[in-house]
């Protein structure tokens, strides 16, 4: 398959979605400004084709779940906004562009954080009318299986143990707890909530969610490699801020051959995860290998 074609099909369907459900305006009209120009910046929109890929995978019509998907990228936009702030990461540039308070400022661009995080649970629960497609038992699972991912056991927790070992002694053990939940939690919860929302056997939401772990971790040690090796213009961020920083990370602890051999490792183990299925699962092998090799 090309699994360009795929995830650019899969990327028009939510972003469709995205702007018809953000059309009407909020007030005041700032807020939906700031709102917009992050959410639109130019996302892969990973997270939300993961869930309908995997509910595809599950037997499921990934049309059906749109709402539900498409709430994850405006958790993982909230977080890339409150990441940039100068509390935190202190980046300008975010996809090539400045990012929401340089543009905004930080009061704004904290509430259009705020605003998303909380709108994407709107979005999850507003989804549940769309002519009984999903039993009401399963969203509610799919609902907590985000929260719990997005929020102090998950993506946050990460996020506040990043801050706090900067500078700190390379340590293995905090470095796969950092990664396994800032960025990892998020993309395995995106997996999970496609056989969750399908109501699948146990035995298929396993290998999902091993697959989902694996390619989590993967994704964030690239990150880190491409950090060190990518250029401004490629990443559409500023490269070496993990350095500027001194943040703990993979190439850090384990050089950058180290770092990639172990992407590769998990990539593999994903795939091998999937083993109970067949061709349904095709293009969650190819998005595997795809994230393996991106150069941004």
């Amino acid at each position: 398959m090309d699994i360009k074609n795929y995830l650019q099909e899969k990327r028009q369907s939510i972003d469709s979605y995205l702007i018809s459900y953000l059309e009407a305006p909020s007030a005041p009209s700032v807020l939906n400004e700031a709102m917009k120009y992050s959410l639109f910046a130019g996302g892969k929109r990973i997270r939300p084709i993961l869930a309908l890929t995997s509910y595809e995978a599950c037997g499921g019509d990934p049309a059906k779940i749109i709402p539900q998907a498409a709430a994850l990228e405006l958790i993982h936009t909230y977080s890339l906004i409150h990441d940039d702030l100068p509390a935190m990461d202190n980046d300008e540039l975010r996809r090539g562009k400045p990012t929401s308070h340089k543009v905004f400022g930080e009061a704004i661009a904290i509430l259009a954080g705020d605003a998303l995080l909380t709108e994407a649970f709107l979005m999850m629960a507003n989804g549940a009318s769309n002519g009984g497609a999903i039993n009401p038992t399963c969203l509610l699972k799919a609902v907590r299986e985000v929260a719990l991912s997005a929020g102090a056991n998950g993506m946050v927790g990460g996020q506040a143990q990043d801050i706090l070992s900067e500078n700190s002694e390379p340590d293995a053990d905090t470095l796969e707890f950092i990664h396994l939940h800032k960025t990892a939690a998020l993309i395995t919860a995106s997996v999970r909530m496609g056989p969750i929302l399908a109501d699948s056997t146990r035995d298929k939401l396993y290998s999902l969610t091993r697959y989902g772990e694996c390619i989590g971790l993967a994704f964030q040690i690239i990150d880190d490699v491409l950090d060190v090796e990518g250029t401004t213009e490629e990443l559409g961020k500023s490269a070496g801020s993990d350095s500027k920083k001194k943040k703990l990370t993979y190439p850090l602890l384990f050089g950058i051959e180290g770092a990639r051999q172990k992407a590769k490792d998990l990539i593999e183990s994903a795939t091998d995860a999937l083993c109970i299925f067949s061709s349904e699962a095709g293009p969650l092998r190819e998005i595997a290998k795809y994230l393996g090799e991106r150069r941004a």
